[in-house]
């Protein structure tokens, strides 16, 4: 009586349909246990809560205790004036410029809080107190060291000598701390832009000072009876997007790859099959790299894996949910477990014997799902903790890391003997190759001798690839999960484009068998899938986390310096996306492409419908003034069409619209180009 009665309630219950909710096979097996065992999921609370409609145009402000303000559009739309108004008077234009540029500043200080934390474990490491750590990769250190004025060389009696790497590294720790606050002059890292770049940010009076500066003055206008004037709110939103994509965001990525080493390619499996029925499995699901990297050192110890043979298990298997599974990925080669909307159903397996969780796309409800297993859901970081009595808070030191990590790893262990016998893992997985920084593209396109950007743009210029497209960004269960991504990945690579992926949307492509050179041949046009097949790479280069786009950043700055495609970002045949965003971190990150000459397309929906003329300062006037603008398309065909059609404007006005012979040039020909 009692489970026909339990039947009964789960019946009663919305649920989502497994085959609705995702294209992923893992994904629906585990989205199809959930509903067997009455856990509610993501999917299922998707399906419950409606959006709010107003909400969704981006014209409720609940700014100050007047309001909440709702400025629902007429039904005929806007005819003639829009005298639309909050009890404070401000317009519909004003209140979606307000959210748009909150959104902005929560994403920036998202993205830039991770890369201070990585600059003050980094500066800890430089003075020798966190022994845990150390520059791992000198090169890249020497590399960015002038970006912050900081020499590599000395004068010694008439003699050039290098500097100590170690001074090198403090004078670097110290200088990049001061980018989130200091009092004046502008973000040290604008001068790796291109030059006419850097030109209209200046013409725009957008150049970010300091990250901390730009996202208060972000919070101080949007304050009610601030600023209300759309114009000069974007004008800020703008610039403190650039503060996170051209220092916060860059800062971070480069000193992670100081201290953890650059990455480069390698192959791992990807997908929830990546769990062992046999091992102690440990999931660790966050967004910063500095807790990831001792677990991973603490877990492959020796140490630790006889204990987990003592207590009974073959092994340790470790993998990743969201972009610390990037980072794990393309340093370590740890394979990824999932994407965001994955990270219930690694618990939901009955394998899961710890859950490790720092900042950033952590849902709460993990705490409910694990209340249902044996799983011991952790959380490390002071800023990110839960109020569920059952989460054990481990706060991590980078002073004592290892420490820290070591107890971590021996907590899942001993987790083990208290699995449950239902354990049910899909045995879905996917092969991929990960790992692509800017310059190991650069040693892809022509080895250690030849190795050079201008091999892309030649093939560009020659037709064989019709343009670059970013994808990034989350999943959102009010999407079909991966659906979005994958079917524009595909269609862009059927029309010859070149594609580089981060974060959410790079697992997508790896679990769907995307970045491996072997795809190139089934899903690429016959130009891109010569080239792949020539070089050797994937037609979808991973090239880390969300906070690694910055990498595209200067990615795109490469093909401007190689030559033949303009002087600057928005003269190339590229064009960005972010089909399935959930974040605001995809509102600050969106911004700074439009803001370094990028045209960006979203799907799923913008939230600006309500505000017609700020809708066409975003989607019009910016490509006046930055070289890119937002656009929007929840269709992922009619997405990666729009992306094309603005690749081929590109390719028209550079005079290369028409695919060239290839022609073998000599020394006279490079040297022309600049080429060395």
């Amino acid at each position: 009586m009692a489970e026909a009665t339990k039947a009964k309630e789960v019946k009663a219950r919305k649920v989502a349909d497994p085959l609705e909710a995702s294209i992923e096979p893992a994904t629906q097996q585990m989205q199809a246990r959930a509903i067997e065992l009455d856990i509610e999921t993501v999917f299922d609370r998707a399906v419950t809560m409606k959006p709010c409609a107003i909400g969704m145009q981006g014209i409720c402000c609940k700014i100050c205790a007047m309001g909440p303000c709702r400025l629902p559009l007429p039904k005929g739309g806007i005819q003639g004036e829009d005298t639309r108004k909050g009890i404070c008077g401000a317009t519909a234009n004003t209140i979606a410029a307000r959210n748009w540029v909150r959104m902005i500043a929560g994403g920036a200080a998202a993205h830039s809080d991770h890369g201070r934390g990585v600059a003050e474990t980094f500066l800890a490491a430089a003075r020798k107190q966190a022994p845990d750590y150390s520059v791992k990769d000198p090169a890249r250190l020497i590399q960015i060291a002038p970006y912050f004025d900081v020499a590599t060389t000395v004068e010694e009696d008439g003699v050039t000598k290098d500097r100590d790497i170690d001074e090198i590294a403090l004078e670097v720790a110290e200088t990049a701390i001061r980018e989130w606050g200091k009092p004046e002059l502008t973000a040290k890292y604008l001068k790796r832009a291109p030059k006419p770049l850097q030109e209209k940010w200046k013409k725009q009076g957008v150049e970010p000072r300091a990250v901390d500066r730009e996202i208060v003055e972000c919070m101080h206008r949007t304050l009610m009876g601030v600023d209300q004037d759309y114009k000069n709110l974007m004008k800020q939103g703008a610039r403190t997007a650039l503060a996170d994509g051209w220092c916060g965001s860059m800062i971070g990525t480069d000193l992670q790859d100081v201290m953890f080493g650059s990455p480069s390619p390698l192959q791992a499996e990807s997908n929830l099959g990546v769990m062992k029925e046999d091992h102690v499995n440990i999931i660790v699901h966050g967004h910063e790299p500095l807790l990831s990297e001792m677990i991973i050192a603490a877990a492959q110890s020796q140490e630790m894996i006889d204990y987990a043979v003592e207590k009974g298990a073959k092994g340790i298997q470790l993998a990743g949910i969201c972009c610390t599974a990037n980072e794990m990925l393309q340093r370590h080669g740890v394979p990824p477990a999932g994407n965001f909307l994955q990270q219930e159903f690694a618990i939901i397996t009955g394998a899961c014997e710890a859950m490790v969780v720092d900042v950033q796309c952590i849902m709460q409800n993990l705490a409910n799902v694990a209340k249902c297993f044996h799983t011991k859901l952790i959380t490390t970081h002071k800023i990110a903790k839960m109020e569920q009595d059952n989460v054990i808070h481990i706060e991590f030191n980078e002073h004592y890391a290892s420490e820290d990590a070591r107890r971590i790893v021996k907590m899942a262990i001993d987790n083990y003997e208290n699995r449950g016998a239902e354990v049910m893992i899909p045995r879905h997985k996917g092969t991929q190759v990960a790992g692509f920084g800017v310059e190991s593209i650069k040693y892809h396109l022509g080895g250690s001798f030849r190795g050079n950007w201008y091999t892309l743009n030649d093939n560009i210029i020659n037709g064989r690839i019709r343009g670059v497209a970013g994808v990034v960004g989350c999943n959102n269960a009010r999407t079909k999960h991966n659906e979005e991504h994958i079917t524009l990945i595909k269609e862009l690579l059927k029309n010859d484009v070149l594609v580089v992926v981060t974060g959410c949307s790079a697992i997508a492509a790896g679990v769907h068998g995307l970045l491996t050179p072997e795809s190139a041949a089934v899903y690429c046009g016959p130009g891109l899938a010569e080239v792949c097949e020539t070089v050797g790479i994937p037609p979808v280069l991973h090239v880390g986390s969300c906070v690694d786009n910055s990498r595209i950043l200067l990615a795109l700055t490469e093909m401007v310096n190689a030559g033949g495609l303009g002087d600057d970002i928005s003269d190339l045949p590229g064009a960005g996306s972010a089909p399935e965003w959930m974040s605001e971190k995809a509102i600050a990150i969106g911004q700074y492409f439009v803001s370094s000459g990028v045209y960006t397309v979203f799907g799923y929906h913008l939230p600006i419908e309500g505000a017609p003329v700020f809708k066409d300062h975003l989607y019009k006037d910016m490509e006046e003034m930055y070289g890119g603008m937002w656009d929007c398309e929840p269709d992922p065909i009619k997405h990666a069409h729009l992306m094309i059609a603005h690749i081929d404007k590109k390719r028209k006005a550079l005079g290369i619209d028409k695919a060239r012979d290839r022609v073998l040039m000599d020394m006279a020909d490079r040297q022309a180009l600049g080429i060395e």
